[in-house]
């Protein structure tokens, strides 16, 4: 596949210490899976991150990474130009923007890099709501409800979350048929005419003299026939 004449997005996501950036959370995890035309080509990006600070017990019980998990890995500085040169100006496609867009414009803050724009993301978070309002839509919960297989979730993940939440996008936007279908419809929804489809002259079938006798006859045995009201 020819990524370059391809729409390509990048589904991203992380893991941190916390919960807010502000009080001095970091970025502990971060992983992306391309599509192109909405389909994943296969090609990942992931990565683990020193933050150069404890990781509370609390945070561990939810994503497994210990301290002693990041303790040689590189710090942000360090894995900043690979991840940029993977993500390139592709739109991040990520479930609560808010939320992973804050902690990774925090850390390219701290460096000097230039930030992501919101305009540049696609919150799957977002579009659940307006498409399912009232109704769980958590990463879990939409993957119940596409049947996504969640086998693989027995922790949060950043490349496991990344891949589940491609499937969970490309079933936001219709699953997996959805191009078939713009592909082989009008803009008025309106299925075209096969090219190969056969056409045929009209052919007419007036009555014969003695059928025209046979149905005014017919007609005069009615009573009060409508036509004549």
């Amino acid at each position: 596949m020819n990524i370059s004449k391809c729409v390509r997005e990048v589904v991203f996501d992380s893991e941190t210490t916390g919960l807010n950036y502000e009080d001095g959370d970091r970025i502990i995890e971060i992983a992306c899976v391309e599509l192109a035309n909405h389909v994943p080509t296969g090609n990942v990006y992931q990565t683990y991150i020193n933050p150069q600070r404890d990781v509370p017990k609390s945070a561990t019980a939810i994503h497994g990474i210990t301290n002693d998990l990041l303790t040689d890995k590189p710090l942000f500085h360090e894995i900043v130009d690979d991840f940029l040169d993977f993500v390139k100006d592709s739109k991040l496609v990520i479930h609560n923007v808010k939320f992973d867009l804050g902690f990774l414009n925090s850390e390219l803050r701290k460096i000097n890099k230039p930030l992501f724009s919101i305009e540049n993301t696609i919150d799957t978070l977002e579009i659940s709501r307006k498409k399912f309002p009232g109704m769980p839509v958590n990463l879990d919960a939409l993957c119940r409800k596409f049947e996504i297989d969640l086998s693989s979730r027995t922790v949060h993940g950043a490349l496991v979350d990344s891949k589940l939440l491609a499937e969970v996008y490309i079933n936001l936007l219709g699953g997996r048929q959805s191009g078939l279908s713009f592909a082989t419809e009008t803009s008025s929804g309106i299925n075209p005419p096969e090219k190969n489809r056969k056409t045929y002259e009209v052919r007419h079938f007036p009555p014969s003299q003695e059928e025209i006798s046979m149905h005014a006859e017919f007609l005069k045995g009615l009573n009060s026939p409508l036509w004549n009201e």
